[in-house]
């Protein structure tokens, strides 16, 4: 991976467990780097949710990757200061 240029995902309204599990298996295929990973489709804020973006914030780290997400809502951002997890998924 370029290291100026940082490797995008983008999480899709509804992410299925193939989905995610496509998307970690990205994350394990690049070399480690920046990941921004863009979350402004997902339909809403809930646990699935929550999952999915921890899911991945653990992926990245496995595999030496610095992750941020990029355009979480208003209610997702509540959501994960609710359980606790919007400083360890960096929001």
């Amino acid at each position: 991976m370029d290291t100026s240029k940082p490797l995008v995902v983008t999480l899709p309204a509804h992410p299925t467990r193939e989905e995610l599990a496509r998307l970690c298996a990205e994350l394990a295929a690049a070399p480690p780097g920046e990941v921004v990973c863009e979350v402004g489709a997902l339909a809403g804020a809930d646990l699935a949710a929550v999952d999915a973006l921890a899911r991945l914030k653990l992926a990245a780290g496995r595999r030496g990757h610095r992750i941020r997400f990029h355009g979480a809502g208003p209610e997702l951002r509540a959501l994960l200061r609710l359980t606790g997890l919007s400083e360890t998924l960096g929001l």
